[in-house]
């Protein structure tokens, strides 16, 4: 029997299966951990220990639980949020803690003074994607300038699946989904850097771009002992966290789209061509003629946690007590309140906002409070500012008629019924829902089988995703939202000009 082990880095935990020939979970663990928030408008992980020190825990818990020999597990594959910015020495030693992806909103003087070099328009065009705080290529540009001694220091400069190969195998490479998102050092016509990379960094200092289904290397003898893998195993190239739970639904044709609920909301349509718009994101997929078109706002899960924090210390106080989870108990707020949330309108860019507007300086809004709401209403509110979000996304797809088939809803938040109706009735569309849910770490382990040879093309991993259940739009509930639908449209840009000021 063979198997693959899949593991993935998080914003707020990471998690591992070890699945069989048959595509079943035969063991998974997860372990949870923090974002650093230094200062307003950053975001940082500790590459060494979580990163690295994650995918050890869970290798060896995983190897473990499930009793495996070592040596049968074929392949492995690893995911992170993406894309970061990690400076390593030449020890492959972690210089500081590694920069976030777009939420970490710390380098909009650099993204500035690169569209006044290049050009918003050439950029665009070279890129297929604008210039936005989810570009790492812009924060090598911010340690170069506010962290000199630590850019002096600097052999490569990394995201965190790049980091997690280089450990496991001592290559350096980045999938070129990933590197898409290195605005403007990728170009879209070569698959491949720019040939002038100077202004950021050497072009030794970044990783070679590969396919997320290629082979990287194997595990050489020390990444064996702290992670219990054999010497010798293979490890794939790696990729985004979004990517790789898109292919564990089975997002994998045009017309695919996946919806990830995680601490972000990120989208990820596959599309027949190279598609472009400037408030949404292009590249390439996973394979060799194979394209998409992505998304993704700043906050969604932290959203809860916030209101947790703030609103909600009792209830993580009962599930504490009682053993049950306290994001359960705050899902139930959500009971009762109607579309709408009586009139009270949340505008969820808590930490900036990525697409459609594209402005890491907009600020969330509450609007519309009066003394007769409660704090269900601002739950439910939250809920329904991040679906508006989506639907705006829905609503740009249709008309660059890009030929939604099915929509999958994936990550952590899909436990949350009441989001996805509320997502399901702000928009009009249906949601479908995997039978495995584990997520990025189940796509990292299908794409380990698949790099490994035991499946032929795609097609054979997709008939392994079954669905498990549909989630119906509510057409009352549909008509119902569409003034607030408006009105959360008209709010951004009426605000837009006060957001920019503070």
């Amino acid at each position: 029997m063979k198997y693959f082990m899949g593991i993935d880095i998080g914003t707020f935990s990471s998690k591992g299966t070890l699945v069989d020939e048959q595509a079943r979970i035969v063991a998974e663990h997860s372990v949870s951990h923090e974002m650093e928030i230094p200062s307003p408008g950053y975001a940082e992980h500790d590459a060494e220990n979580t990163w690295w020190g994650e995918f050890c825990t869970i290798s060896r818990t995983l190897i473990q639980k499930s009793g495996v020999d070592p040596k049968q597990i074929e392949g492995v594959g690893c995911s992170t949020i993406g894309p970061c910015c990690l400076p390593v020495d030449r020890g492959l030693r972690p210089l500081r803690k590694a920069i976030l992806y777009g939420i970490d909103c710390r380098a909009t003087k650099e993204i500035a003074y690169l569209e006044d070099l290049y050009g918003k328009e050439n950029i665009f065009q070279r890129c297929g994607t604008p210039l936005t705080t989810q570009s790492a290529a812009a924060k090598i540009l911010w340690i170069k300038n506010n962290e000199p001694e630590i850019y002096a220091k600097a052999d490569k400069f990394v995201t965190g699946s790049t980091y997690l190969v280089a450990k496991l195998t001592g290559q350096f490479v980045i999938d070129n989904y990933t590197a898409a998102t290195w605005v403007p050092l990728y170009d879209m016509e070569k698959l491949d850097w720019v040939d002038d990379t100077s202004l950021f960094c050497r072009q030794d200092q970044l990783a070679r771009c590969m396919w997320s289904h290629e082979i990287a290397g194997t595990v050489h003898k020390q990444a064996a002992r702290e992670t219990g893998l054999a010497v010798g195993t293979k490890v794939t190239t790696g990729t985004a966290d979004a990517s790789a739970e898109a292919f564990s639904g089975g997002v994998l044709n045009p017309g695919d789209m996946m919806l990830m609920y995680g601490s972000s909301i990120f989208i990820i349509h596959v599309v027949e061509k190279f598609t472009m718009d400037d408030r949404l994101w292009a590249g390439p997929y996973l394979f060799p003629g194979t394209y998409s078109v992505a998304a993704g706002m700043s906050c969604a899960g932290t959203l809860t946690h916030w209101f947790r924090d703030n609103f909600a210390l009792d209830l993580e106080a009962k599930a504490k007590t009682e053993g049950t989870n306290v994001f359960g108990e705050i899902a139930k707020l959500a009971d009762g309140i109607p579309a709408g949330s009586d009139g009270l309108t949340i505008l969820p860019y808590f930490s900036g906002e990525r697409t459609p507007i594209n402005n890491p300086n907009a600020k969330g809004v509450i609007f519309g409070l009066n003394l007769q709401h409660t704090r269900r209403h601002i739950y439910k509110a939250l809920l329904e500012g991040v679906g508006y979000g989506i639907n705006q996304h829905f609503e740009i797809f249709d008309a660059l008629h890009m030929g939604t088939k099915k929509v999958m809803a994936v990550g952590g938040g899909i436990k949350n019924m009441a989001w996805l109706q509320a997502v399901s009735d702000i928009s009009n569309k249906c949601q479908h829902v995997a039978q495995v849910d584990t997520g990025a770490a189940y796509g990292d382990a299908l794409i380990a089988a698949l790099a490994t040879g035991f499946y032929r093309d795609s097609a054979q991993v997709a008939e392994q995703i079954k669905l498990r259940y549909t989630v119906e739009p509510d057409p009352n509930a549909y008509e119902a939202y569409a003034p607030f639908r408006s009105r959360y449209n008209r709010l951004y840009l009426q605000t837009r000009d006060m957001m920019d000021e503070f």
